[in-house]
């Protein structure tokens, strides 16, 4: 409970306590690429996103810093859908002592439309892409320190089948994450992390009549392993995670992430998490159709080979339709 309050102390003043439909905290400008917000990966998902202190192959989409302690080469495969289809690729390549460096990409397929003229004669199809490009580097420090920095290039593509060449357009952004994470009691398996994400360029759209800023987010985070004493050989291990996101632009009530993890002689995961969304995020819930909510995960390993899968237990915002299962396909090379 001390860390809970900790972490919202650090982001932003209390929650409030309002219920789900209540009027939303007032947001200075609206934010472009909300797809970036959009999570990836089962082990994050079912742990209801409280990575930010969690060393994890994953962590290129959660916190950079994360990626210091991988010691395998890997191929990660993740294919997920919330309010469209959308997959994701990544390349991890650990350097001796020097630190992991990645290499990621994320598709999200937002469909087609059909255009049409006055007359109701078809023009073509527009099909909707948004992109996603990353390269991550994590690497030890002194002190028990890891570090980690994502470079992305943010892209949203609108092509044309037909006569209507007019509405191709491509709209583009640069952004950065930057993490640490620490284990600041020497024997006390308790992780902290800190993490900037989404830092870039403005970002315009064809629907926005200016350029917009990226969804900028903050987010703390702990993790503590909890099985670490009382199970001998480290065949099992329990890590607990609670974390704060916040809009860096516009700092009010953050959202509260909390988690677990369970591990069991590195063959089977099981994870379970909870996501509270502050009625500040209302725009955020509406564009991506998230709800406050439950989640779960499960994992199984035969070296070389993973396994991960989760779901949401909330049914979608936009659908009201049970969210579909997240897979991920992982192997060491």
């Amino acid at each position: 409970m001390v860390a809970v309050v900790a972490l919202l102390g650090a982001l932003g003043p209390p929650i409030a306590s309002g219920q789900e439909g209540s009027e939303p905290d007032e947001v200075t400008e609206a934010e472009g690429a909300p797809f970036l917000l959009l999570p990836v990966g089962a082990q994050g998902i079912g742990s209801g996103r409280a990575m930010t202190a969690m060393a994890s192959e994953e962590a290129a989409f959660w916190n950079p810093a994360g990626l210091a302690a991988q010691q395998e080469r890997r191929l990660s495969i993740y294919r997920g859908e919330q309010i469209d289809p959308s997959i994701a690729l990544n390349v991890l390549w650990p350097l001796s002592r020097l630190g992991t460096v990645g290499f990621s990409y994320y598709l999200l397929d937002q469909g087609e439309q059909t255009l049409t003229d006055d007359f109701n004669n078809v023009l073509g199809e527009l099909s909707i892409r948004s992109h996603l490009a990353i390269a991550s580097f994590g690497t030890a420090l002194p002190w028990g320190i890891h570090a980690g920095v994502n470079a992305k290039l943010v892209q949203r593509r609108e092509g044309c089948r037909g006569d209507c060449q007019e509405r191709e357009t491509t709209s583009s952004a640069y952004a950065w994450d930057v993490g640490v994470q620490a284990q600041p009691l020497p024997g006390v398996p308790l992780r902290v992390g800190w993490m900037l994400a989404h830092l870039g360029t403005r970002f315009r759209s064809r629907d926005a009549k200016e350029a917009q800023p990226l969804p900028a987010r903050m987010r703390v985070g702990v993790a503590y392993e909890a099985l670490g004493r009382l199970v001998e050989d480290g065949m099992m291990n329990l890590w607990l995670s609670v974390e704060a996101e916040n809009r860096v632009r516009a700092l009010g009530s953050p959202s509260v992430h909390v988690g677990m993890n369970l591990h069991a002689a590195d063959l089977v995961s099981i994870a379970i998490g909870y996501a509270h969304l502050h009625n500040g995020d209302a725009q955020e819930r509406q564009d991506l159709g998230r709800a406050s909510g439950a989640t779960v995960g499960v994992g199984f390993s035969v070296d070389p080979f993973d396994l991960g899968l989760s779901k949401y237990l909330a049914r979608s915002t936009l659908t009201e339709l049970s969210e579909p299962i997240h897979v991920s396909l992982g192997v060491s090379f």
